[in-house]
């Protein structure tokens, strides 16, 4: 009994430990909350984008992507019920054209290699480096990680793809076999029709795709009880962002992601790896689980009542594996 109750001491005294360094703010000057703006340096002139952190964690820093593109951090607050007990340091960040940060408002902006350079940049202002960096990326955002990594791999400690296949093309074939198909035949044909027109500012698309397919596979829930985060971040999407990229049709991508394809390369990608997929997601499962069996260091994580925003509707999956995976990780 008394070993037992000397263990359970040492466990709360690391733990109160690691928690009073998490609180411990270690900036200097005005207090502005956690929240940076970092300048990015472009041929087309300088802009801001909004970074915040939450916490202090000297070997775990994880920055998140959000998906869209143009969408924002917001959908990420709830990490904040998950992480920061467990004294992991959480970054948002919001892309340049998203939520909190400048919008150029210029379409030219909107390309994959300027984005990663954008991250790259971001990266070296909040000094994260291979000793504490892992980099998140969900949806779009995983598109981004995944480029990311390929080239500045060497800065990272840990990546998560979170429900994201690697394969803009795989996605379509996939959207088209066995999303499509699982709808009511006249309401598809109705969808279909609307897509044909190029009629994507009907009303009626919306009004068709939010029930039947955003509230079975984007956020698993009835849209008027999906969580205020994530209508908030669905409120404030970047529409010219997100046309510009992903294309106005939610069956496959058309934008000028439309032939982004890194399945050959995932071998080149050695750093550890967790794939983050879910069995009702839009994207497919099974191929993200292949995914994981590519990377060199890569392990599998599937929500099996989760949807594309896992994070949120099988919440407890989510959450205790990429946990999980980030202490497994910082240990050695």
């Amino acid at each position: 009994m008394a070993v037992y109750l000397s263990s359970c001491q040492n466990h709360t005294s690391t733990q109160d430990h690691i928690l009073t360094q998490y609180f411990k703010d270690t900036t200097s000057g005005i207090k502005s909350g956690g929240i940076q703006m970092v300048t990015i340096n472009s041929p087309k002139g300088n802009f801001k984008v909004w970074t915040k952190r939450i916490g202090n964690n000297p070997s775990i820093k994880l920055l998140v992507l959000n998906g869209g593109p143009g969408g924002t951090h917001e959908y990420f607050e709830c990490m904040e019920s998950f992480l920061p007990v467990e004294g992991i340091e959480l970054i948002y960040y919001d892309q340049l054209g998203c939520g909190n940060s400048d919008n150029p408002k210029d379409t030219t902006f909107w390309q994959l290699p300027r984005f990663v350079e954008e991250l790259e940049q971001v990266r070296q202002a909040l000094k994260l480096d291979n000793t504490n960096f892992y980099l998140l990326g969900h949806s779009w955002g995983g598109i981004l990680a995944m480029e990311y990594s390929l080239k500045y791999q060497q800065h990272i400690k840990g990546l998560i793809i979170s429900n994201m296949m690697s394969s803009c093309p795989d996605y379509g074939k996939y959207a088209d076999s066995v999303l499509a198909p699982q709808f009511d035949p006249k309401i598809l044909a109705r969808i279909r029709e609307i897509e044909a027109k190029k009629d994507f500012t009907n009303p009626e698309y919306m009004e068709l795709l939010m029930p039947n397919f955003y509230a079975k596979h984007i956020c698993r829930m009835p849209v008027d009880q999906w969580p205020e985060p994530v209508t908030r971040t669905f409120g404030k999407m970047n529409n010219s962002l997100y046309v510009t990229m992903q294309g106005p049709s939610e069956f496959g991508i058309g934008g000028n992601l439309a032939n982004w394809d890194r399945k050959a390369q995932l071998k080149n990608i050695t750093v550890p790896t967790l794939v983050i997929g879910a069995k009702h997601d839009t994207m497919d499962p099974n191929h993200m689980q292949w995914m994981s069996t590519q990377v060199q260091n890569g392990s599998y994580l599937l929500c099996p009542n989760g949807s594309h925003m896992a994070m949120w509707d099988d919440q407890k999956t989510y959450m205790e594996g990429l946990i999980k995976f980030l202490k497994a990780t910082s240990d050695g």
